[in-house]
C-alpha cells in the first residue's frame, strides 16, 4: 500500500540516494575506483561519534542505524539508512570529525571511499556540490521536523510514527506479494521514539490486540498501516 496522500514521509527520509544517481559517467567511474567493499555483521559500528572523519560509505545491502550516545550511555537512534544512501558526508563536507556514530542493523554490505578520493572528485565535478546541497538542504527540513514533532507527540503517537517509517524502510527490500517484516530490536525501537522499552512493549500489545499488527520473535507486521496512521496524528491528512 502507498502511503502518497497519507503520511509525509518525504519529511522522514533524508534522500541521500539521489546524490550518485545519474553523476556523469566519468565521475561516477571516479568514484567507483576508489571505492573498497566492506561487510558488517549486525551490531558491528561503522564510526563513533567523535572520531577522525576518513571518508564516506555507500549502503550497497543492509540498513544502518545513525545515532547519538548521552553521558549515560543511552544512545538515540536519529536515522536509519537503506541500501543506496550514503553516511559519514557530513563530517568529511565540515572538515570535521564525525557528528554522530553509525552501527549495522543487520548484516551489510558498505563501499567505503577515502576522504581525499572524494573530495578530489567532488572539486572538479559540476554536478555532485549541487547534489549534496539539494541533500543537505533536504536532511535539514527533516531534522526540524522530526524535532518539532517528538517534541509535541505522546509516546503512542510517536510510536505509531516511528512504526510507519520502518514500514517503508523494509518494505524497499520485500519481494512483491510478501508480508513487509520489520526486524528491530525493542531496545532500537524504543531508542528511535524516546521512550523505554517497558512503553514499547506495552503499547505493542495494544497494537496487536486491535488488530493493527502482529509480532513473532523481534518481527513486527503491520497489518493496519491506515489505523496506525490515525494513532500517529497524520489522519486528517489527504
Amino acid at each position: 500500500m502507498s502511503l502518497a496522500g497519507l503520511f509525509p514521509i518525504d519529511k522522514w527520509n533524508f534522500k541521500s540516494q539521489s546524490i550518485l544517481t545519474d553523476l556523469p559517467e566519468d565521475e561516477y567511474a571516479e568514484l567507483c575506483s576508489h571505492m573498497e567493499e566492506q561487510r558488517y555483521r549486525k551490531g558491528d559500528v561503522i564510526f563513533r561519534e567523535g572520531t577522525v572523519a576518513s571518508g564516506i560509505f555507500f549502503i550497497k545491502k543492509g540498513k544502518i542505524k545513525k545515532y547519538h550516545v548521552d553521558h549515560k550511555g543511552k544512545e538515540q537512534i536519529i536515522y536509519v539508512a537503506n541500501k543506496g544512501e550514503l553516511i559519514g558526508y557530513h563530517g568529511i563536507l565540515a572538515g570535521e570529525r564525525y557528528p554522530d556514530a553509525a552501527a549495522a542493523l543487520e548484516e551489510c554490505l558498505l563501499s567505503f571511499i577515502p576522504k581525499e578520493d572524494f573530495m578530489a572528485t567532488l572539486n572538479r565535478s559540476d554536478v555532485l556540490p549541487r547534489r549534496l546541497l539539494k541533500t543537505l538542504s533536504h536532511e535539514f527540513t527533516v531534522l526540524a521536523n522530526s524535532i518539532s514533532v517528538f517534541a509535541q507527540r505522546s509516546v503512542k503517537e510517536r510510536l505509531a510514527i516511528v512504526l510507519i517509517i520502518l514500514r517503508e524502510k523494509f518494505k524497499e527490500e520485500t519481494p512483491s506479494g510478501n508480508d513487509i517484516l520489520i526486524n528491530l530490536s525493542r531496545s532500537d525501537l524504543a531508542n528511535m521514539a524516546g521512550t523505554g522499552n517497558e512503553n514499547i512493549t506495552r503499547f505493542l500489545s495494544e497494537f496487536k490486540a486491535t488488530g493493527i499488527l502482529t509480532t513473532q520473535g523481534k518481527n513486527i507486521c503491520i497489518k493496519d498501516v491506515k489505523q496506525l496512521i490515525k494513532l500517529s496524528g497524520y489522519g486528517n491528512i489527504r
